[in-house]
């Protein structure tokens, strides 16, 4: 395995053809709020995603960013059937698994893993990498040639670490070698499809890359399905083949990576990307002489327990409009994007990232502060 800092991008993804892998529709997650005395009773809900749509095909790449709190851990959650959706219907390889019981289960457990984003927690302690590694095989009656224990050492090979560490246990392992033996135990099964939550977050810059660097050589080599949840743009375009964009429980854009990252046309993905540094998007996003926009929004997100009506970006949104408010946008295929890059908006933004004008800024208190840079001599 290469343990290189540079990042490898993947091939641009082209049309999806076939049936999905994983099919999703109009997924919901509310969790309910309890209140009242002496009697508790639910008083409202946490609308943590709500009415998500998506399809992931075999073999693929997909990522799901957006900022802290839109929904996306939750999602990834929903997906692997960790959590019991509300509402909706999730389909995989043609068959319906949104209110499957256990015994149901039992045999798409094996197909659909998942790496966590701690690698200090999602490790028992008290267990060696052996353990660990090998308790998916022993729980699905898994007896692979020459036994689980060669398995094991080979699956710690392949993820770059030594077998010899068979015996050791998380304490006397880095952050990135624990996030090396989620990878390996996600892998035990030989699964189709992956949900990758956050799993670079909690490294070091420097070991973000290696990590990065190994999922993709793993998908390449064994054909894996992956939802990459993360926040980071910039690691999202080096993995993923499609990107969606996720706003307090809501999908507002979704693409190849081409379209996503050089031709936005949701204003939150404009803000999104106007956030990150410009070295790192520099192969995707072309800002012309005047270089990139700048946006910088008011706010933080509102709360998902009494979400804004019609768009939920409204409030934050510098085009937005009365209709904004009173219709929610359909996540729609609209003019000018090319097949596949759906937007939900009523008044898109330009498919470009170039600086156009001044830039946009709706929070105050930088307005103020910019004004008084500019008065000083």
């Amino acid at each position: 395995m290469s343990n290189e800092l540079t990042l490898s991008t993947p091939e641009s993804a082209g049309p999806q053809t076939g049936e999905p892998l994983m099919e999703v529709e109009g997924l919901r997650k509310h969790f309910p709020i309890k209140g009242g005395f002496p009697v508790k009773r639910t008083v409202g809900a946490v609308q943590a995603v709500d009415g998500v749509d998506l399809k992931v095909h075999a073999g693929e790449s997909f990522g799901l960013v957006g900022e802290s709190g839109c929904g996306k851990s939750t999602t990834g959650r929903l997906l692997s059937r960790l959590l019991e959706p509300t509402e909706g219907k999730i389909t995989y390889r043609g068959q319906d698994i949104t209110n499957a019981k256990r015994r149901q289960l039992a045999p798409i457990r094996s197909e659909i893993q998942m790496i966590f984003q701690d690698p200090y927690s999602s490790l028992n302690p008290r267990q060696t990498v052996g353990s660990i590694i090998g308790g998916p095989m022993e729980v699905n009656g898994i007896d692979p040639p020459g036994g689980r224990e060669k398995r094991v050492r080979e699956l710690l090979e392949t993820v770059g670490l030594n077998p010899e560490h068979y015996n050791r246990f998380p304490h006397e392992f880095s952050g990135g070698q624990r996030q090396r033996i989620g990878v390996a135990r996600a892998l035990a099964l030989e699964p189709k499809l992956i949900i990758a939550d956050e799993p670079v977050s909690a490294l070091d810059v420097s070991i973000q890359a290696q990590v990065v660097n190994l999922l993709q050589e793993v998908q390449r080599e064994m054909g894996i399905a992956f939802v990459f949840i993360a926040h980071d743009l910039a690691v999202v375009r080096h993995f993923s083949q499609r990107v969606a964009v996720m706003y307090l429980g809501k999908i507002v854009e979704v693409g190849d990576r081409q379209a996503i990252y050089a031709k936005p046309r949701h204003p939150y993905t404009h803000a999104l990307l106007s956030a990150v540094p410009e070295a790192s998007l520099d192969e995707d996003v072309e800002g012309g002489d005047g270089g990139r926009e700048r946006i910088r929004l008011a706010g933080d997100v509102p709360s998902p327990i009494n979400p804004p009506s019609g768009c939920r970006f409204r409030t934050r949104c510098w085009k937005a409009q009365d209709k904004c408010a009173e219709e929610e946008p359909p996540l729609v295929q609209i003019s000018g994007n090319a097949a596949g890059h759906l937007t939900a908006c009523h008044f898109p933004e330009e498919g470009t990232t170039a600086r156009h004008g001044d830039d946009v800024v709706l929070d105050e208190a930088l307005t103020s502060l910019e004004k008084g840079r500019q008065k000083q001599p």
